[in-house]
C-alpha cells in the first residue's frame, strides 16, 4: 500500500482550515500533516514538517500567498504547490504559476476538482479548474489585463502594497528588500502599465480589480484577511 500524500493546509480562516481537513481525512491516501493560518507559519511548517503537497490560500495575514510560494520553492525547486482561491480573476492564475504552483483551484469548485488536483499535483501535473481556464483564455483579449501579466511575482507583490498606501519603507520591511530595489521596481511597474503617476496606477488597479484581488487584513480592517 502506497503511504498517504502528506499535505500543508494553509489559510488564515481556522474555520475554513477545519472544512478543508474533515474534507481530506475523509479521503483514503490523503493526511493533513501540518496546518497554517499566515505566510511565516505556512514557510515554517514547509520546513518542519516536509509536506508532498501545500494546499494554500493567496490572501494571507503579512506575507501574501505568492510571497510565500516564491520562498518555498526557492528553498525547494521540486515543491509541490497547489493554490486554492475564491476569486476567478486570471492574473492571479498566472503569477501563482509564475511563482511555481502547480495548480489553481477556485472555492467554488465541486470537492472531488479539489481532489483531483491535489493528485494531479503530487504527480507533477498542472491542474487548473475549469472556470479559471476559461477566464485565462478570456483574458488574452483584454490589452490592459495582459500589460498586468507582464509585471513578475516580485513586482505584482510590490504593486499589492503600493494599491495599500505602504510606503517605500513598509513594502520592503515586509519583504526583506531595500527601498532602492522598491523604488526602481515601483518605476518598472508604472511604466510596463503605462502610467505616468500612483493616481493613474491607482486607477488602473482598480478598473483591473487588482484592489479587490488583492484585499488584506489591513484593508479591511477586521484582523483577518479576505478569504481568497
Amino acid at each position: 500500500m502506497n503511504p498517504p500524500i502528506r499535505i500543508l493546509l494553509v489559510d488564515d480562516h481556522a474555520i475554513v482550515r477545519a472544512g478543508y481537513r474533515a474534507l481530506l481525512a475523509k479521503q483514503p491516501g490523503l493526511q493533513v500533516v501540518a496546518e497554517a493560518a499566515d505566510g511565516i507559519q505556512a514557510y515554517q511548517q514547509f520546513k518542519e514538517s516536509a509536506p508532498d503537497v501545500v494546499v494554500t490560500d493567496l490572501s494571507l495575514p503579512g506575507i501574501s500567498g505568492l510571497e510565500v510560494i516564491a520562498r518555498i520553492r526557492q528553498r525547494d525547486a521540486k515543491a509541490k504547490i497547489l493554490v486554492f482561491s475564491m476569486h476567478q480573476q486570471p492574473s492571479f492564475a498566472l503569477q501563482a504559476t509564475r511563482a511555481g504552483a502547480l495548480g489553481y483551484i477556485t472555492k467554488s469548485s465541486p470537492p472531488e476538482v479539489l481532489l483531483r488536483a491535489i493528485h494531479d499535483v503530487y504527480a507533477g501535473r498542472q491542474s487548473l479548474s475549469a472556470d479559471i481556464a476559461q477566464a485565462l483564455a478570456l483574458a488574452q483579449l483584454g490589452t490592459e489585463r495582459m500589460a498586468l501579466d507582464t509585471l513578475t511575482v516580485r513586482e505584482f507583490e510590490i504593486l499589492r502594497l503600493l494599491v495599500e498606501a505602504k510606503s517605500a519603507g513598509e513594502i520592503a520591511q515586509t519583504l526583506n528588500i531595500s527601498t532602492k530595489t522598491v523604488s526602481n521596481s515601483h518605476y518598472l511597474i508604472k511604466r510596463k502599465l503605462g502610467v505616468n503617476s500612483d493616481i493613474e496606477l491607482t486607477r488602473l488597479a482598480i478598473r483591473l480589480n487588482v484592489v479587490s484581488l488583492l484585499e488584506s487584513p489591513a484593508m479591511d480592517g477586521q484582523g483577518s484577511g479576505t478569504a481568497v
